[in-house]
This record gives structure tokens, C-alpha cells and sequence, in this order.
């Protein structure tokens, strides 16, 4: 008898991206967070295959874009068999509808999407239950649009009673789940504060950072230890506390979860627990990936998330880290590609408007001594102020 195999290989999904412009975007900009979106997608899993853009005063309260795109849009799902629809922002639950209606594949706002991937990468208890906790609040006022084609239960001879309908019994257990997971982490959270405590008085430092600038590969190279590093969005998701010593130094250093734009509110408050590592940081280790176009505006949202977090007064340190792969923007097309050395980035800008900067590549560990004796020095001023006694050791 002939034997019969079967593919049992996922299949990877198929996506189409959709933004609105607003007059305060540029079309750069958008361009840009569509960029985003579409790593986001492939972080996933999926493939990106088109994406659609409309510029409008503010998106449709119905079905976010316009009826002609919309239409547009729906023609090449159809014509081009995708799976998925992707939209840069959050959506809310009655456009969640007409568009899905509209449309007739699944339907994904950049929250959901965000909320897919932590799920994907959370790897303990306490990852795990924030991840959770954050998918039934962002599902709780959608519970709408996924039992509609259930109708009130009915009453008659021998069904009369209180009733109840599904979309009530769902969100009653989903209210009680909310809550159980809240309670879990106000445990957890009040371990992991025995645990801080328990480590002593050790100076503490914390890499921060957007996401996928090397937060993880720095902690790799500072503390020769192994945390999961990769080219992907949010790889690391559980903050990784190592001791390191410099010097004859001990100090404490941590690596978070890294931020990113329109970074849906209710995760950063399931992370604000994690992220206490961030709020309790002596300093904090700002690491940028000089070499991504829209650098500048990944600091400003680092330091948004910073100022939200109560943290952005802290004692900082600014690593313009992938040194080697920046590529400055020539004045004319026809001039050759420029060439930064070290020299000129430390006579730049970026080390003038942040104070105090070092320049490396972790990758390629290019000027990491000079990074490490910046952290050393930051590390002693404040040992020695706290503890005047021992600073003859160092």
C-alpha cells in the first residue's frame, strides 16, 4: 500500500498594511511607520505584500479610511487571496466590524498585532500573565463583534428564568480571569521586591532603549553572559538582571523590554512592574541604533515612555550603538557615500545635544573600552557618594 505524507508546514500569511497621513505626519513619516508595521508583521510570522496609505484630516469614524479605499483595498484582497489586513492603528471595535464585514479576511490593528507578538516571546510566569492580562482588556469591549451571531436567549414554557446571553457570561468570566490575573502579579511583583532588596546595595544600571537597537547583544558583551538576542521586534521580553564588575566594581546592570511607537497604553501598564528595574536604575543606559533612519524620533519616544515611567531624571547615558552601519545622508546625490569615523561622530550633534554620549558597535566591539571605563566612572561618583568609606577600594 502506498504510503501518504502530509505537509504539516504552516503556512506563512499573507498581509496588506493600511495607514492614514495626517496633517501632522509627513509622508516620510508615515512611510516610515508603515516600515515599522511591516517588520512588526514579519516578527510574527506573516509576509508583507502590499500596503495602502490615504491622506485624510482624521480617519473615518466608521471604517477608518474611505469608502473608495476601502473599496480599492477589498478589489486586491479578493484578486490577490490575502489572509490578513493590517492597520497602523488601534481600531475601534464598531470600524473593527464594518471593516471585517466589508472585507471577509481577518483583521488586525497594530495593538492586536503588538499583543501577538509578546504572546509569541513571553517565556515566564510573570511575561506570560502581563501578556494575558493585557489581551482580555483589549478583547473585553470587542466581546461585541464576536458573538453576533448569537441573539439573546429566548424564554417560553419551561426556559423561563433569569437568562443571561453569551456575550454576558463571556464578559463576567473574562472580568473574573482580569482579576485573578491581577492578583497574581501584585504577587509576583511583590516577590520580584524581595528580590531587589535581597541583592543589596549594589549600584544599579539599566539598558533602555527601542526596541531591536541591541539592548540584548550589549548585555551579552558587558556582563559575557547569554541573553537571547535577534534581529527581530521585542526579543527580549523579561527583564535579565546580571551583576558585572569593572575594575573591581560590582554593580548591577539590566536589560528591559524595549519600547516602540504607539505602544498600546494598557501593556505599558501590565509592564509596569517589570519595568521597575527601570524606575530603581541608578542609571540608565539609553542605547540607540544610530544607524536606523528615524532615530531621532525612536529617542523622543524612549523618552516619553521614560517621562510616563517617572524615570526621565534619572543619571543617564546616551550609546549610539551600530556605529558601523550608519550611513549619513549625502547633501547631493551625485557626491560620493561619506564615510563617519569616531572622531567625527564625537564632534557631531549627537554628542553635543546628549550629555554625557559614547559612540560604539557592539556587533563589531568598536570602542567598548572607552564605553566601559564611561559606565565605570558613572558607577564609582555614585559609590562613592553613597558609601564613602569603601571608596579607597576603587
Amino acid at each position: 500500500m502506498k504510503q501518504k505524507f502530509y505537509d504539516t508546514a504552516v503556512k506563512q500569511e499573507r498581509a496588506i498594511l493600511v495607514g492614514v497621513i495626517t496633517p501632522n505626519e509627513t509622508i516620510d513619516q508615515g512611510r516610515e511607520y508603515l516600515a515599522e508595521l511591516e517588520f512588526l508583521v514579519e516578527t510574527a510570522g506573516g509576509k508583507t505584500v502590499k500596503t495602502f496609505t490615504q491622506k485624510m484630516l482624521r480617519p473615518e469614524r466608521s471604517t477608518f479610511v474611505g469608502t473608495g479605499k476601502l473599496e480599492e483595498i477589498k478589489a486586491f484582497v479578493d484578486a490577490e487571496e490575502i489572509d490578513i489586513v493590517v492597520f497602523d492603528d488601534g481600531l475601534s471595535p464598531s470600524q473593527l466590524r464594518n471593516i471585517e464585514n466589508e472585507l471577509g479576511v481577518k483583521i488586525l490593528d497594530r495593538n492586536n498585532l503588538i499583543l501577538d507578538i509578546f504572546a509569541a516571546r513571553a517565556q515566564t510566569s510573570q511575561a506570560r500573565s502581563q501578556v494575558e492580562l493585557a489581551q482580555l482588556q483589549y478583547l473585553l469591549p470587542r466581546l461585541t463583534r464576536l458573538w453576533t451571531h448569537l441573539e439573546r436567549q429566548k424564554g417560553g414554557i419551561g426556559m423561563r428564568g433569569p437568562g443571561e446571553s453569551q456575550i454576558e457570561t463571556d464578559r463576567r468570566i473574562i472580568l473574573n480571569k482580569i482579576s485573578l490575573l491581577k492578583e497574581k502579579l501584585k504577587l509576583i511583583d511583590r516577590q520580584n521586591e524581595t528580590q531587589r532588596k535581597n541583592r543589596g546595595q549594589l549600584i544599579r544600571a539599566a539598558l533602555v532603549g527601542y526596541t531591536n537597537v541591541g539592548k540584548s547583544t550589549i548585555m551579552n558583551m558587558i556582563s559575557k553572559s547569554e541573553v537571547f538576542a535577534e534581529n527581530k521586534l521585542f526579543a527580549t521580553l523579561d527583564t535579565t538582571v546580571r551583576k558585572v564588575v569593572i575594575e573591581n566594581l560590582p554593580f548591577l546592570l539590566s536589560d528591559t523590554v524595549g519600547f516602540i511607537r504607539k505602544l498600546p497604553h494598557h501593556l505599558v501598564e501590565c509592564f509596569k512592574s517589570t519595568l521597575d528595574e527601570v524606575r530603581e536604575a541608578d542609571i540608565l543606559i539609553h542605547v540607540v541604533d544610530v544607524s536606523h533612519p528615524g532615530f531621532e524620533d525612536q529617542i523622543r519616544t524612549v523618552n516619553e515612555t521614560l517621562k510616563e515611567l517617572g524615570a526621565i531624571d534619572k543619571q543617564m547615558i546616551t550609546v549610539f550603538n551600530k556605529i558601523d552601519a550608519y550611513k549619513p545622508a549625502p547633501v547631493d546625490p551625485d557626491e560620493p557615500e561619506l564615510i563617519m569615523t569616531l572622531n567625527d561622530f564625537k564632534q557631531s550633534w549627537m554628542a553635543k545635544n546628549s550629555s554625557p554620549a559614547i559612540f560604539i558597535s557592539a556587533l563589531k566591539k568598536e570602542n567598548i573600552d572607552e564605553f566601559r571605563q564611561l559606565l565605570y566612572e558613572r558607577a564609582k561618583a555614585i559609590h562613592t557618594e553613597r558609601y564613602p568609606y569603601d571608596s579607597l577600594l576603587y
